[in-house]
């Protein structure tokens, strides 16, 4: 079973990049007809981002809409065929269901459609505007997403108890409401932040996704493990276009999709406190801008000469490809650590 459980895997996964793969030339074409192009901000607030980044003003943005479109097409049809036909080979392909994938699909696309609309309207408002959505009015509606999430996870599903690695399961009660909600909204915007340069933030999602793949398969979570294949091998196809010089950039409605994804399968597969180290790249992204904002409020300088990380190190005059590559290889060595810890722990105790 176990051997049919990693054909399914890997099959799925080499589809979902012959898909995506196969309609990326008509999405590209499509966003640059319509000149569904970045705005680079010009208004005073970021001399040094819009100095480096200007050159990129008008490539198009909203290239998540590949991976998360090619994931939504792939498991209903695969469902819908096994409904039709009753055929026995889509039985076993289907990967839709209520236990595993119904929660990390439904919160893929509620929170990548409202970053569809986060990025139409900072297309609409121009190189002076304020961009898309208002940090509070996005906070606000990922917020709710978490919250439906949770709700689903602990009144429905009855979740409250946290794995710590190596010091075993732990009741928190009510407690694991706000966790969860902390968990998926950080985890989103974390993913957002990295969506910088060319191929960041897509292949530290890809690594991140292989991993609790990795993780999900080990616990015998199947259709969890296909659905993380799924999206890599739709990022796989993204990347073909994302990596230097970029085509078109993921957009937040690749980010925040993808990152609310990401933390509801850490919380799906109880391995929260291994989500930070799976994902460091991500939270060091973040740290960056907090520590920037805390210091610029309290001690009126910045620690960065820009945030997040990223574009300090651009600033410093590192060339972006290898600024990436650098991320990239931080990102692999952390989350096989946080592989590791998973396997001792599973093997030994």
């Amino acid at each position: 079973m176990e051997l049919l459980a990693i054909i399914k895997i890997i099959f799925l996964t080499i589809i979902s990049f012959l898909l995506a793969i196969s309609w990326l030339p008509f999405l590209v074409r499509f966003l640059y007809k319509y000149k569904l192009g970045k705005k680079i901000r010009n208004n005073g607030t970021t001399p040094i981002y819009t100095q480096i980044h200007k050159k990129k003003e008008g490539t198009p943005t909203m290239g998540g809409l590949l991976v998360w479109l090619t994931t939504l097409f792939l498991i209903l049809a695969i469902f819908f065929l096994w409904q039709i036909t009753g055929h026995e080979i889509f039985k076993i392909l289907n990967f839709l269901v209520r236990k595993e994938t119904f929660l990390p699909l439904g919160v893929l696309i509620g929170s990548a459609i409202i970053g569809l609309i986060d990025d139409l309207v900072d297309i609409r408002k121009g190189e002076l505007g304020r961009g898309g959505l208002k940090i509070r009015e996005r906070l606000i509606l990922y917020t709710l997403i978490a919250i439906i999430g949770a709700w689903w996870f602990f009144w429905k599903l009855e979740w409250s108890i946290i794995h710590i690695p190596f010091l075993g399961d732990f009741e928190i009660g009510w407690w694991y409401v706000p966790l969860f909600i902390f968990v998926i909204v950080a985890t989103a915007f974390s993913v957002n932040e990295t969506d910088g340069l060319d191929g960041l933030a897509g292949g530290l999602l890809l690594i991140a996704f292989v991993s609790y793949g990795v993780i999900a398969f080990l616990q015998g979570k199947t259709n969890l493990a296909a659905f993380s294949g799924v999206i890599v091998g739709a990022l796989i196809a993204f990347l073909w276009h994302n990596i230097y010089p970029a085509k078109f950039f993921m957009g937040d409605t690749g980010a925040m999709g993808l990152g609310v994804t990401l933390g509801v399968m850490a919380m799906l597969t109880n391995t929260v406190i291994l989500l930070p180290i799976i994902c460091f790249p991500f939270v060091i992204e973040s740290l960056s801008v907090i520590i920037q904002i805390i210091s610029k409020k309290i001690f009126h300088r910045k620690i960065f000469l820009s945030t997040p990380l990223h574009h300090h190190f651009e600033a410093k005059g590192l060339e972006e490809p290898k600024i990436v590559m650098r991320f990239w290889l931080i990102g692999g060595l952390s989350a096989a650590f946080g592989l590791m810890i998973f396997l001792i722990e599973k093997l030994f105790i």
